[in-house]
């Protein structure tokens, strides 16, 4: 935070323009950042946000307008440039190389040498244990970045970017898949940074994180800058009405309704999986039961087990599995994705780009995907079949976008996570398995979402959704079973639901009525 009166500006870009194939995504944006002040950078996804930091980090250095530091004209050729001049940026998309450790991930293109030639791999793992320890982290330095959890990857990239003593740093969504401790664990880092005189730029779409840590707030809708204000003097209505052009009421939880018969029920379900070098079981025998129109909601920190619950039920997680799942009463038999999807089971998993789109292929082709066994005709897809699948999606889910053929890639955030959500509606479920799905959307984006959830749970399906945003569960859930380091330490009733009270249950030692 400022602190002891007004420093000069650290950063200052003006007029900065972006146009990719014809289209206009910035247009003559100013911004000014002094040494120790956050700002927050807030919009809707497709407002300009990422391009606008992707154009200040050297991401892209073809652009309008002109940028200074410290009160010089520069021009950043690269990232590297960008670095040379004490920038660094920390992107939502993860810039991490999956095949190799954390240590070398942290240090990739600056490993220290021993004379001159050899890696000091020693030097190399203590300088990245200090780095992991400051952000709370208690990760071996070694550990394979691809088989950690979002989470513990997304910390591993800020270790990343502290490692570069950066001047300016550039944070983009950098708590949408942290859970509640660790989120306040790195908005205490981004205070701290900003004493020690770091300017930093906060995106986020948490409302409730811009009055915690910025010092101004800077809003962009549609590529142009709409607002800056002191963050302290911004109600929340004013940013949402800034953001989405209008105001946008927000609902209160969903009505319970009248939940019908058991649909999902888990019993004895275990997970044991390696973790940080040793097998511990991360799912302990947990079980519930799910009723047709009602939202189970799984709630817990990061490492507690709730997206290992999904993925033990479908099949997935990689590991040594045994339970019970029963569908409609009867004994599931689940080795894999295929077996679920044939008993009517859909998993929307938390990192949609990764696991969830094939992010060049068209709307059509990812929507068809999980529906080609039924679209089919003597083995060849029917591309009619395709379209008229793709299309009811686009119309029911209000899919924004120039029509069926456009690649994934070019769509915002929360329309991705609608083709997520279309391609697997598509297949007709009884239950729906929803992990983190308003993961990186913006604020209308989240709306919809929630609209969509209202709407399939009054059509009557069995629903479970893990989050880690608890108003998100106090909204949609009709229970909320708790989790804590893989055991089920209470289940609460919507009536009884707080925040206070699953903070309580989710604790490391809580102790909690048994789901």
């Amino acid at each position: 935070m400022l602190e002891g009166g007004e420093a000069p500006p650290r950063l200052v870009a003006r007029g900065i323009g972006k146009t990719f194939s014809g289209v206009r995504v910035l247009g003559g944006v100013d911004l000014e950042l002094r040494a120790g002040e956050v700002l927050a950078l807030m919009g809707e996804n497709g407002a300009g946000k990422s391009t606008l930091v992707k154009i200040l980090s050297g991401v892209h250095p073809e652009h309008e307008g002109l940028i200074l530091i410290d009160g010089a004209p520069v021009r950043l050729t690269g990232v590297r440039d960008a670095e040379r001049h004490g920038i660094a940026i920390i992107h939502q998309e993860l810039s991490l190389v999956p095949e190799l450790g954390a240590a070398a991930n942290i240090l990739l293109g600056r490993e220290p040498l021993r004379l001159g030639l050899l890696l000091d791999r020693r030097a190399m793992r203590r300088a990245a244990k200090a780095l992991l320890s400051r952000l709370g982290l208690d990760l071996d330095p070694d550990a394979t970045v691809g088989r950690l959890r979002v989470g513990e990857q997304q910390l591993v990239e800020i270790a990343k970017a502290l490692s570069l003593d950066a001047r300016i740093l550039i944070m983009d969504e950098p708590t949408s898949a942290l859970s509640p401790a660790e989120a306040e664990r790195l908005l205490g880092i981004v205070r701290q940074l900003a004493r020690e005189g770091v300017a930093i730029v906060y995106i986020t779409h948490r409302m409730d994180e811009v009055a915690r840590v910025a010092d101004r707030v800077m809003v962009l809708r549609d590529g142009r800058h709409v607002l800056t204000a002191p963050a302290a003097e911004v109600s929340r209505a004013r940013l949402i009405t800034a953001m989405v052009g209008r105001e946008l009421a927000e609902a209160g939880p969903v009505a319970a309704g009248t939940p019908g018969r058991v649909v999902l029920e888990v019993e004895g379900l275990t997970l044991t999986a390696l973790r940080a070098s040793v097998m511990r079981r991360v799912v302990d025998g947990v079980g519930f039961a799910v009723r047709a129109g009602e939202v189970l909601g799984i709630a817990g920190l990061l490492g507690a087990g709730r997206t290992e619950i999904l993925e033990t039920i479908v099949g997935v997680a990689a590991g040594e599995r045994s339970g019970v799942v029963r569908l409609g009463g009867e004994p599931a038999a689940i080795a894999g994705p295929e077996d679920a999807k044939r008993l009517g089971i859909a998993f929307v998993t938390e990192d949609r780009k990764r696991t969830g789109l094939v992010v060049d292929f068209p709307i059509r082709a990812n929507t068809a995907l999980p529906s080609q066994d039924r679209l089919a005709r003597l083995g060849l897809v029917r591309p009619a079949k395709e379209v008229e699948l793709a299309r009811d999606a686009v119309a029911r889910l209000a899919i924004r976008c120039t029509g069926t053929e456009q690649a994934v890639r070019g769509l915002s955030g929360g329309n991705q996570q609608k083709v997520v959500l279309g391609k697997w509606l598509a297949t007709g479920p009884r239950v729906l398995l929803l992990d983190e799905p308003t993961r990186g959307i913006d604020v209308g984006a989240k709306q919809e979402v929630y609209g969509l959830v209202e709407d399939l749970k009054r059509q009557g399906l069995a629903i479970v959704l893990v989050s880690s945003e608890m108003p998100e569960l106090l909204r949609l859930a009709d229970r909320i079973l708790v989790m804590c380091e893989g055991r089920a330490t209470g289940l609460l009733d919507r009536g009884e639901a707080t925040q206070e009270r699953i903070m309580e249950l989710a604790a490391p030692g809580a102790v909690g009525r048994a789901a």
